[in-house]
């Protein structure tokens, strides 16, 4: 417990997760409680199991610029310009980004595999990810994980201020 208080203390965390309460909250399928690391951001999603019982870890890169931008042609669609008859302007799908966004970052789980999406009755990597993850708070959570790892959470002012420090 020293030792983890010292940890959080250097890292700015301001709480301390109890063992015992994770054991109870954090169940898997076969019923059973686990205590694990968690991903950042105070993030802690209900890892899957395998066949042994074992839990699964979820390994997550960051995107590039070049995916972001992909992502982002991908989410856009023309809505009409109120007044002006025949006039578009484009407008970003948030909701549409942020699951592609997700999926596109999560390496384990592979979303993408055809078996897996057929174990949950769904044809999206989206889709699976809203089943698999379906509890709306670790949703959010892994979003703004994700969000952060890829460098969202800071803005460009707050890099020219980190500059000048």
């Amino acid at each position: 417990t020293e030792l983890a208080a010292k940890c959080t203390a250097k890292r700015m965390v301001p709480d301390y997760i109890s063992e015992k309460k994770m054991l109870e909250y954090k169940v898997d399928k076969n019923g059973e409680g686990h205590c694990y690391t968690c991903m950042g951001c105070r993030s802690f999603l209900t890892p899957y199991v395998d066949e042994n019982g074992k839990p699964l870890e979820w390994i997550i890169k960051p995107l590039s610029t070049s995916e972001n931008e992909r992502l982002r042609d991908e989410c856009m669609r023309d809505v009409p310009v109120t007044g002006k008859p025949n006039m578009f302007r484009p407008k970003l799908d948030t909701s549409k980004y942020i699951a592609k966004m997700v999926c596109a970052c999560v390496v384990e789980p592979d979303l993408y595999d055809a078996e897996l999406q057929d174990s949950y009755g769904v044809n999206t990597p989206e889709e699976l990810l809203r089943e698999m993850v379906d509890n709306p708070s670790e949703y959010q959570e892994l979003v703004t994980f994700v969000q952060n790892y890829n460098g969202f959470d800071t803005t460009l002012e707050d890099k020219v201020d980190e500059a000048k420090n």
